[in-house]
C-alpha cells in the first residue's frame, strides 16, 4: 500500500486520521507518517491495510494506469 492509497481510500470512506487510527490500532502520527511517505514497519502497513479492506475498500495494484482504490461492492 503506497501513501497516496491510504489517504485516497480514507477520503473514499469518509473518514479521518483519528478513525483509521482507531480501528486499525495504531496511533495517529502513525497514519500521518505513512500519509507523508516514511517508511513504516511491514506488519504495521498490514494492520492499516487490513483495517481499510474490513471497512470496505480494494486496492487496485498499478496497471498501466497508476496505483489506486475503490469501494467494493455491497
Amino acid at each position: 500500500m503506497l501513501a497516496v492509497q491510504c489517504k485516497m481510500a480514507r477520503v473514499a470512506l469518509g473518514i479521518g486520521v483519528r478513525d483509521l487510527a482507531k480501528i486499525s490500532g495504531v496511533s495517529t502520527d502513525t497514519i500521518s507518517r505513512l500519509e507523508a511517505g516514511e517508511d513504516l514497519k511491514p506488519r504495521t502497513v498490514a494492520a492499516i491495510r487490513a483495517a481499510l479492506e474490513a471497512a470496505g475498500v480494494e486496492f487496485i495494484a498499478e496497471n498501466g494506469g497508476g496505483p489506486g482504490v475503490r469501494l467494493k461492492k455491497a
